[in-house]
């Protein structure tokens, strides 16, 4: 049995837990997936399919490990790239291609759907945003990329590409992203899901990211298991083998986004303000406790935030916030009225003791609003938000919360 099937196998059945074996940590393996397929295992996974013209690859690398990820699969398979398919434009998918092109001496066809273009000029424009968010999330100082590799291809809804003798079947889908393209590989029954299933609850409620689409995506994963493919291969993480698994897998991760999706669009119909809805949704313990859908990475809470912002805007529907008081303007009023922002700042640390860092964060910054000058504050929220990231189980919550503990630290 291969490395990266026992360690499937593994997570499927509780030997291993999820947290030990993060989907987005790349362990550069590289082995056989099905006849005449490869899997190369990286921060964002590489797929290598044989043809009588090459090889035809399902996303190509990010702008940090393209070439890690490159040298890994040339250790399985030297033969020449003829087309890329980017799953999407996330800058971990649609890099290295010139690293192949290198290698063969000619030019690699790289299709990619229609939406891809308009993302990269987003990024052009949004360059030093897309830097400050990646640092906070990725705890990274690479730098964002600034140039990006434009495709050759580009469709719509729907393409079938024919690279020596063997059929692949493109699908776009709204899900992570709005340039999303799932990959059925028909005579492999192999499935590349891209973003699509990544080993984690779906990244569908990113707090630093543009839209993404719950419903829809439920749809493509629905789509992808009416296939009955034999082997499943994520963005992230390890591959799964086997019908009936991947069935589950895909199903499940469908029953997840449709079960939020159901429950905050009913709220909304009633009427439901945000807060709300936070306090009254649930999702079943047993969908929860697959090791494909824990919220390591994103999490439910940030998947219903996105689907009210996608269904209802982004007011909360508490009159005051519509033209709220800026933040110092309200933070200095309660701190009077609290007698200081003292005061709110040994509430704020008597409260993370106890455990309760949702509030403690509250008056922390409230009191740092009114005092932004204070020392000791200041060392008080980096404490408050260190311990706080230290409970967190999601990368994103994570990293968000060790960003201040950072920013507090090179003041």
């Amino acid at each position: 049995m291969t490395a990266l099937r026992q360690l499937s196998e593994q997570l499927l059945s509780g030997a291993v837990e999820i947290d030990q074996a993060q989907p987005m940590a790349p362990r550069f393996i590289a082995e056989p997936v099905a006849a005449g397929s490869y899997f190369v295992s990286s921060f964002a996974n590489v797929s290598a399919f044989d043809t009588d013209d090459g090889l035809v690859l399902v996303d190509t690398g990010s702008f940090i490990l393209a070439e890690p990820t490159r040298a890994r699969l040339r250790g399985v398979t030297k033969r020449p790239v003829h087309t890329a398919i980017w799953t999407h434009g996330h800058v971990d998918h649609c890099f290295g291609v010139d690293l192949y092109e290198r290698d063969s001496g000619r030019r690699v066809h790289v299709v990619a759907h229609e939406a891809v273009t308009r993302r990269f000029d987003r990024y052009k424009l949004t360059r030093e945003w897309n830097q400050h968010i990646n640092q906070r999330q990725f705890q990274s100082a690479a730098q964002f990329p600034g140039a990006f590799r434009a495709p050759d291809e580009t469709y719509d809804r729907a393409l079938t590409l024919v690279v020596g003798n063997r059929r692949f079947e493109l699908h776009h889908a709204l899900g992570e992203t709005d340039d999303h393209t799932w990959v059925w590989v028909p005579d492999a029954g192999v499935v590349c899901t891209g973003d699509l299933f990544i080993w984690a609850s779906p990244n569908c409620g990113n707090p630093q990211k543009v839209q993404r689409f719950p419903r829809e995506w439920a749809a493509a994963l629905r789509e992808m298991a009416a296939l009955d493919p034999e082997v499943l291969l994520p963005g992230h993480g390890v591959p799964i083998w086997g019908r009936d698994v991947v069935r589950r897998a895909l199903d499940e991760t469908a029953s997840f986004l449709e079960s939020l999706v159901e429950q905050v669009v009913g709220l909304m119909n009633s009427g439901a303000r945000l807060d709300e809805i936070l306090a009254r949704v649930e999702l079943s313990p047993e969908l929860l406790a697959r090791p494909y859908l824990a919220p390591i990475y994103d999490e439910p809470e940030f998947i219903v935030r996105n689907l009210y912002r996608l269904y209802g805007g982004w007011w909360d529907g508490n009159p005051a916030h519509l033209k709220p008081a800026r933040e110092a303007a309200l933070a200095t009023e309660l701190a009077t009225l609290a007698g200081g922002p003292g005061v709110l700042a040994t509430r704020a640390s008597r409260l993370a003791a106890d455990g309760d860092f949702a509030l403690a964060c509250e008056l922390i910054e409230l009191a740092r609003a009114a005092a932004p000058a204070d020392a000791v504050i200041s060392a008080l929220r980096a404490e408050i938000y260190g311990n706080r990231a230290k409970q967190e189980r999601s990368l994103m919550a994570r990293g968000v919360y060790s960003a201040v503990v950072e920013a507090e630290r090179k003041k």
